[in-house]
């Protein structure tokens, strides 16, 4: 009986590929492909709905409904059983239809004639293009060997979809990767770019679903397993594997996938139903998808990346795509990914012109080092990767999260004379390097630059920045796939403090946790990893981590100032452990005989609302106070800067915000503590106004920034602009924003 099945699964197949090769237009294809199978399966009806949009469905081709009904008929995802098929991504089969729950009766199609009902979905690695259905008069449930046979024949069709079959005149479907697309994603960096996308990973295209020799086809099915499990056993025996634990724990999921008999038993059974070696690859790993997908287990659904990945190498290697290929890196290139380590993403360093991700987050280690780098960076720009291909002309606007993909003409035009300002106002800030920010009533504000990389150092000089108001020292520890040890992270901060010429630099110590994790750390879980083990809390558990990164900073500064800045502290008792820590690590190095630095000066960064009512001892025995923008307002405002539902809500100049910031200021001021504020706010120009007005006197900030906001601080008077925010709350109103704009625009054009 099976062997009869696979046999009708084989027949059916070869004549959907005699259907394909015909020359003929994608519509006259489908409705072709829908009387094959109707006629293949014994079923008066056979559908074809594919989505128009990421949440309607519309009737593409069917035999057996009403012809008038193609193009007409719609719905929308969820609705009716074809909708719950798209919804769910599993079949839906049933003997009696209109009595399921959920059913929703068409007219205009004429189906209330037929009572059974199988639908699969038509989707491709987790994308959904549509559902495949077939319908009969008979009340019955269809076999086990029906469902596989129309989910092999569902597959093809995505396949298909994917090189276009069924574009042209009059076609069912717009062709791929052809239109301009826009994306609209998340900030991550800021800044604008234009290039030619370079994908990360590079989509596997299968050309060849269906193949005639099953044995052949099962030949090149194991031998490619085979090379699949000696390149998963290098890299498991490969240096520093051993010392790694938890990249050992990845790679040995990666050995238990294809070591995999029943994974390898499916695929095969795949090919002796009709597929290609490639096509067995891509169905198991989309059946895979949905089951892990749908796993209420976490740990279970992680592993469904360790698949996707494992299976694009089996992918690879049966079709010799991918870095074999030798494609070329345009000379333009912009980064698409669904998401990057930091370690890949250091590797392609200054030569990307910008990146857009499909994940991410705005504090993950690539936002970090996209920042660091200075590189334009949209997050959550949602099905990138399946709509891009290599060298598709892009611009990525990172102060709008926005992301043109193959743009129109009037888009490029648009762009480029936006660049054309940037680097004009850039030629015009220029000029203002040498020169401090000094309002006209004689206010100065120091405006220092935020670092992460050797790479930041000559925007030092360059931005006009006083100084490195903090330089993120996670990003080595982040970048490794080992510890960091003691005598390099030495040398790297000695380098920094060479490359600032005498300029100050204040280090802040590791401030990992929440979405840092190092790839050598067993990640906690944690229901509010914000609120968990992260930044100091950390270095005061793991004390040998901290001493060892103090040790190297001590010893980097050798007879020179050195500032030292702990995160993440909400309780005077954490910075005086802290503190004593770093005695410690200065008595041991005097003890041991080595140089120590000219002098320490030993702050904290203030991050959450906790410290600005904390005991008058906290800033007096601080040397200096680093307000962490970013993370006080989310805490502040109780929204998630990850969230883009909640995070645009809150404004910087709201009036509440400002008064805790002023609160702090004042509190620094009596107990004569410096203080700074570090943050994206800082480099906004409005923002950057408002935080003067209240008192800063010290913004750190990315080096690109400095300019325009020196820029606008040389042209105002702080004490007028001091009293635009007093009567905006005294009236109570909620921000500042909106009056200081309105004086600031007045303020320059009388000037």
């Amino acid at each position: 009986m099976q062997n009869a099945s696979d046999s009708e699964s084989r027949k059916l197949l070869r004549r959907l590929r005699a259907a394909l090769a015909e020359e003929s237009e994608g519509q006259e294809r489908l409705d072709h492909i829908t009387t094959i199978i109707a006629s293949s399966m014994r079923t008066e009806v056979c559908s074809i709905y594919l989505f128009r949009d990421t949440e309607t469905l519309e009737l593409c081709a069917t035999e057996g409904l009403k012809p008038e009904a193609v193009h007409q008929t719609r719905l929308r995802l969820g609705e009716g059983l074809v909708g719950k098929v798209a919804r769910l991504g599993k079949y839906v089969n049933a003997a009696d239809a209109p009595s399921m729950r959920g059913f929703r009766y068409m007219p205009e199609t004429g189906e209330e004639a037929y009572s059974s009902f199988l639908g699969v979905p038509v989707q491709r690695l987790g994308e959904k293009l549509g559902v495949l259905v077939v319908q009969s008069r008979d009340a019955r449930h269809y076999t086990d060997d029906e469902i596989y046979a129309l989910e092999v024949v569902a597959m093809v069709l995505a396949e298909m979809t994917e090189l276009g079959a069924f574009v042209g005149e009059g076609a069912a479907l717009s062709a791929r990767h052809q239109h301009p697309v826009l994306f609209r994603g998340t900030v991550g960096q800021e800044g604008t770019a234009e290039g030619h996308v370079w994908l990360h990973e590079p989509r596997v295209v299968v050309t060849n679903p269906i193949a005639e020799d099953p044995e052949t086809e099962k030949v090149r099915l194991t031998e490619a397993v085979d090379r699949l499990r000696v390149t998963v056993d290098d890299m498991l025996d490969g240096a520093g594997m051993t010392a790694d634990k938890d990249q050992r724990e990845v790679m040995e999921t990666y050995r238990m996938f294809a070591r995999s008999r029943g994974w390898l038993r499916r695929m095969c059974e795949d090919i002796d139903r009709g597929l290609s070696a490639e096509a067995a690859v891509e169905k198991e790993q989309s059946n895979a998808r949905t089951r892990l997908q749908s796993a209420p287990d976490a740990y279970i659904r992680e592993r469904m990346h360790d698949l996707d990945d494992i299976s694009r190498r089996l992918l690879r290697i049966l079709t010799g795509q991918g870095s074999e290929t030798g494609a070329e890196m345009p000379a333009d290139p912009i980064l698409v990914a669904r998401n990057i380590g930091p370690g890949d993403l250091l590797d392609y360093g200054r030569s990307l012109r910008g990146i857009v991700l499909e994940q991410g987050a705005v504090g993950s280690h690539a936002a970090i080092i996209a920042r660091a780098l200075a590189i334009p960076l949209v997050i959550h720009a949602e099905n990138v990767t399946t709509e891009a291909l290599n060298g598709d002309p892009i611009l990525v606007d990172g102060d709008q999260g926005a992301v043109h993909l193959r743009p129109e003409d009037n888009i490029v035009a648009a762009f480029r004379d936006k660049f054309a300002m940037q680097a004009k106002a850039q030629e015009r800030y220029k000029d203002l390097r040498g020169l401090p920010a000094e309002t006209l009533c004689g206010s100065r504000i120091a405006l220092t630059m935020n670092a992460g990389l050797m790479a930041d150092l000559p925007s030092l000089d360059g931005s006009g920045a006083e100084g490195v108001g903090l330089f993120r020292t996670e990003l080595q520890f982040l970048a490794n796939r080992s510890m960091p040890r003691r005598g390099d992270l030495a040398r790297l901060y000695g380098r920094v403090m060479d490359a600032a010429l005498g300029k100050p630099v204040v280090f802040r110590t590791l401030d990992i946790g929440s979405d840092k994790i190092l790839p050598y750390m067993k990640r906690p879980e944690e229901p509010n990893p914000a609120l968990g083990w992260r930044a100091i809390r950390v270095g005061l558990d793991r004390k040998g981590v901290m001493r060892m990164q103090l040790q190297a900073l001590i010893r980097a500064a050798v007879g020179r100032p050195l500032w030292i800045m702990f995160p993440f502290i909400v309780q005077i008792g954490e910075f005086r452990a802290a503190r004593a820590m770093v005695d410690d690590e200065v008595e041991r190095e005097r003890r041991l005989g080595h140089d120590l630095p000219a002098d320490i000066s030993v702050g904290a960064m203030i991050e959450t609302p906790s410290m600005a009512f904390c005991p008058r001892a906290f800033y007096e025995e601080a040397d200096f106070v680093s307000i962490g923008g970013n993370d006080l307002k989310m805490f502040f405002f109780a929204a998630d800067r990850e969230n883009e539902r909640v995070r645009r809500r809150y404004d910087t100049l709201d009036t509440s915000f400002l008064n805790i910031l002023e609160m702090i200021v004042s509190r620094c001021a009596e107990a004569g503590t410096p203080v700074s504020f570090c943050g994206e706010d800082a480099g906004r120009p409005l923002e950057a106004l408002g935080l003067a007005a209240i008192g800063l006197r010290s913004l750190s900030m990315r080096p690109a920034s400095i300019g325009p906001v020196k820029h606008l601080l040389r042209r105002v008077n702080l004490e007028e602009a001091r009293a635009v925010v007093e009567a905006a709350r005294a009236s109570g109103t909620q921000s500042v924003r909106e009056p200081l704009n309105e004086w600031l625009t007045e303020s320059l054009t009388r000037g």
